[in-house]
């Protein structure tokens, strides 16, 4: 086959066949429309958005919600989870509760109280620094010290054990008979010689 009878084979199937492409832009089949919807509206995904406010931005409410666990099981914090994972219901419901008790005056400590008399101790990101709970804070730099103490003591042992001892030193005359003189010059003759 040549290549003019190929490509006239291949362009009388393209006409016969009507291509995804040419009926990809009819009318019906626009961004929004057909039978998929309007898939970029909120409302079709199940729950519409509420609108954005000046409280979804406060540095003052993202700290407070920095310090909270989010409920859903996620492990992040009230602030990540509600502006990452947006599938989540329970932290734009935690968000809203604490925007509502800053709304009625209250401190950060206060909406953080009212949190845990709710849920308990767990809801907090940290534990608080008071009673047992300080033993979390200083316990682990303690033995980072502490190993760190041992093994400079032990590399020092080490070191030390390891050092060649010192060369033994000589008198500086030798007592030597005059027997043992004369062997010595023998011996040195029979070397250079």
């Amino acid at each position: 086959m040549t290549r003019r009878g190929f490509l006239a084979g291949t362009l009388g199937l393209l006409t016969v066949c009507p291509s995804n492409r040419l009926s990809a832009q009819s009318p019906d089949s626009l961004p929004g429309t057909g039978p998929s919807g309007k898939l970029w509206d909120p409302s079709r995904a199940g729950r519409p958005f509420d609108p954005v406010s000046a409280a979804d931005n406060d540095a003052a409410i993202q700290a407070i919600e920095k310090q909270i666990h989010c409920t859903c099981g996620c492990n992040l914090d009230v602030y990540t989870c509600r502006t990452t994972d947006f599938t989540c219901g329970t932290s734009p419901a935690m968000h809203r509760r604490v925007v509502a008790l800053a709304g009625q005056g209250k401190t950060a400590q206060q909406i953080l109280d009212a949190f845990v008399q709710q849920n308990g101790v767990s809801i907090l990101m940290a534990p608080p620094k008071r009673g047992f709970n300080l033993a979390g804070y200083f316990v682990p730099s303690l033995l980072i010290v502490a190993a760190g103490v041992i093994l400079t003591l032990v590399l020092r042992r080490w070191s030390r054990a390891a050092q060649p001892a010192a060369p033994a030193t000589f008198p500086a005359e030798v007592p030597a008979s005059p027997h043992e003189l004369e062997r010595l010059r023998r011996e040195l003759d029979q070397l250079s010689g």
